[in-house]
């Protein structure tokens, strides 16, 4: 067998592997391990993922959202608004589901453990508390008429540790009730002062917290309330997954006639371009957009 042969079966073999590697990668990112997951809280439902995202994931995230955070707001109770307030002191960004390969996996795996539809689900958003920066109390689910339109209440959340937190930073529920078999348990002597007013999660890298703001039978659960103590050692980068009743991609308001006019509306929505071409994709007063689909601009 000549050389130059030799060296075409070993490229066609390099590729073969990677291609196999490259199938189970995919296939591997919505394997979910049941023993890694522990239940927190009887009431809400709540329970921890250990090890649910991967340090590479983590700096991921971490690495997709540096340039791009802003301010936290929070919505408006009666206007459904985003606006500033003290409540919320963080700082952060969105990322949409199919920015890339590794964003998709983390949002197949959500979907895996929830049981719950991607379509769903809000885009990823990540914070970065800073240190004093902290989340009062409050609900996932909606008490404004606006945002509810939309996916309807959010029915879970999935909230992932991106780092540790030296001290502070707990996520806390100070209205819920521990399951039967952890009665009694003592409280971890390292939470701060805010995390022991309830049943408090620690930030722990590439762990995940899920809780359910509505009871099974679609009623908002007021035991939901829960904070994000202050930070008062190191940084907390988090990323939050809101899950709706609801598809929230659906698009509302559109009487049945949103739609893209070309295959490829969705890659070049996940791209930007949305904002960078809005004449194009969103459409102008004399010109109707191509891709008003995917950029959400049917409301």
């Amino acid at each position: 067998m000549s050389r130059v042969l030799c060296f075409l079966l070993f490229l066609v073999l390099i590729i073969q592997t990677d291609e196999v590697q490259s199938s189970y990668a995919g296939s591997a990112s919505s394997i979910i391990n049941p023993s890694k997951v522990k239940q927190i809280s009887w009431i809400p439902r709540a329970f921890v993922y250990q090890g649910f995202l991967t340090d590479l994931e983590c700096d991921h995230l971490i690495s997709l959202a540096k340039s791009e955070l802003k301010r936290s707001a929070v919505a408006d109770n009666l206007s459904g608004d985003s606006q500033l307030s003290d409540v919320r002191t963080s700082s952060g960004m969105f990322i949409s589901k199919n920015k890339d390969p590794i964003v998709s996996g983390i949002e197949d795996r959500i979907s895996a453990w929830t049981f719950l539809p991607k379509e769903n689900g809000e885009d990823i958003q990540v914070l970065r508390y800073e240190h004093g920066q902290k989340y009062d109390p409050h609900y996932d689910y909606f008490a404004d008429k606006v945002n509810i339109v939309q996916g309807g209440h959010r029915l879970a959340t999935v909230l992932m540790y991106l780092t540790n937190v030296t001290k502070g930073g707990e996520t806390v529920f100070p209205e819920a009730e521990e399951p039967p078999r952890r009665r009694g348990s003592k409280k971890s002597s390292d939470l701060s002062e805010c995390a022991k007013k309830g049943i408090a999660v620690k930030p722990r890298r590439g762990d995940a917290l899920l809780f359910f703001s509505l009871d099974t039978n679609a009623i908002p659960d007021t035991n939901s309330l829960h904070a994000g103590c202050p930070v008062l050692e190191g940084e907390k980068w988090s990323a939050t997954k809101w899950i709706h009743v609801d598809s929230f991609d659906k698009i509302v308001g559109a009487g049945g006639g949103c739609s893209d006019q070309h295959d490829s509306c969705e890659r070049w929505a996940s791209l930007g371009e949305c904002t960078n071409n809005p004449v194009y994709m969103v459409g102008s007063s004399d010109l109707p957009g191509y891709c008003r689909k995917s950029c959400k601009a049917c409301l």
